[in-house]
């Protein structure tokens, strides 16, 4: 009886402390949740402070919208360039840090220089990116000039595959670092003693790299896919501040949160539509994930199956 006293003493505790998140939980997001998906079905544009429901128009609307579509294209295919050398380059560079056989002195220093610019503001590097590729005075243009490489300077932003080229390698450069460090702390979670038994029965270190490596880190390159994929179709800052607000050249670098905010807040106001947009993006997530984590799901083989079968 004293111990289940003291037990519901420190539930209540633990309901107090815990109420604070959430609150803010239920406010900031929970509730946007919900008051978007609503949203979505009504008529809210302009100044109006109040929306009629209107079914689903605006999804109706969103299934044969080309330029949503367009920002669906642009968005995958920045996100293909940034997320394939991403991966890739992480994993060889985690493989090479955890390595014990090269003992790499100042492994922390390396560690530290990946992940630092994923610190850095979206809106600083925007910035500086800006003006590293400026027209014509800027200082790629100008090395490219000295070098001779080109014979006049080049207007990168208003090309379309250098400026997603250039958007695809912020993304890799701000985001490398995280997913290297995940990479190394999976490494480093895989028992030495496979590897041990592995040089024991003679196999090298591509091999032991190949056939051990690479497949425990399946969930977490998984994982690693997932989360990046949910960034790719949220991305936004970096393309919005390095083109004209509208993705410009030709609308090829407006992905689909930027066409979301162009609609909801530049130009047509309208709210319902960016919500419907907004359902869009969440949906296409949603079935992308499914459909990625069945593809890649380990099952058993057919001789087993009927094995068990009989």
């Amino acid at each position: 009886m004293v111990k289940s006293d003291v037990q519901k003493r420190l539930n209540k505790y633990g309901y107090f402390f815990t109420l604070p998140f959430v609150i803010i939980f239920l406010i900031f997001n929970l509730w946007p949740t919900i008051y978007t998906f609503l949203l979505s079905f009504g008529d809210l544009r302009g100044l109006k402070t109040s929306y009629n429901i209107i079914g689903g128009a605006n999804f109706a609307k969103l299934i044969s919208d080309p330029y949503f579509w367009g920002a669906v294209l642009n968005t995958f295919i920045i996100w293909g360039l940034n997320f394939a050398p991403q991966l890739g380059l992480a994993l060889l560079f985690a493989v090479w840090l955890t390595n014990t056989k090269f003992n790499l002195r100042g492994k922390n220093l390396f560690r530290a220089l990946f992940y630092m610019p994923n610190l850095l503001t979206a809106t600083s590097v925007a910035i500086l990116f800006r003006s590293l590729f400026a027209y014509p005075v800027g200082p790629v243009n100008q090395m490219l000039l000295k070098i001779g490489i080109i014979s006049e300077a080049f207007q990168f932003f208003r090309c379309v595959p250098a400026s997603r080229i250039i958007v695809a390698f912020i993304q890799w450069w701000m985001w490398c670092g995280q997913t290297l460090i995940l990479l190394m702390a999976a490494i480093t979670a895989i028992s030495p003693s496979l590897y041990e038994s592995a040089v024991i029965d003679g196999a090298n270190e591509w091999q032991c790299t190949w056939k051990i490596t690479v497949p425990l880190l399946r969930p977490m390159m998984f994982y690693l896919l997932i989360t990046s994929m949910v960034g790719g179709m949220q991305m936004f800052d970096i393309p919005f501040l390095l083109t004209d607000m509208h993705g410009g050249p030709d609308y090829k670098i407006r992905t689909t949160a930027i066409y979301m905010y162009n609609i909801a807040f530049q130009g047509r106001n309208d709210y319902s539509y960016a919500a419907a947009i907004s359902i869009g993006m969440f949906v296409i997530t949603i079935i992308l994930a499914l459909g990625i984590n069945y593809m890649i799901k380990e099952r058993a083989p057919k001789s087993y199956k009927k094995g068990v079968r009989k």
